[in-house]
């Protein structure tokens, strides 16, 4: 396996493990008090200091309803991306 393939899948696994936290921290909004729970208020101290610039700029739609999660996922899978491609052209050339 090449230093390229190895540092695309470590990428990529770091990228699905913050964008499955990320999905689980959304989904537990949905819960009645399982964001006071240690694993919801884990994922709170790992996610919110992403989540949070998006969620100064990104007005919730009527008040309720917060599409920065989704905002944030997608510059989430950018940024991957991004990195993925600046990493093969270093390694692969």
């Amino acid at each position: 396996m090449s230093a390229a393939t190895t540092i695309n899948t470590i990428v990529w696994v770091a990228y699905n493990i913050y964008f499955t936290m990320i999905f689980v921290y959304i989904l537990m909004s949905w819960l009645p008090n399982a964001r006071d729970s240690f694993i919801g208020e884990l994922l709170g101290k790992l996610v919110e200091p992403f989540l949070a610039p998006f969620r100064k700029f990104i007005p919730p739609i009527m008040g309720m309803i917060d599409i920065s999660p989704i905002v944030a996922l997608f510059v989430l899978q950018l940024a991957a991306r991004g990195l993925t491609s600046v990493l093969n052209y270093i390694f692969v050339g």
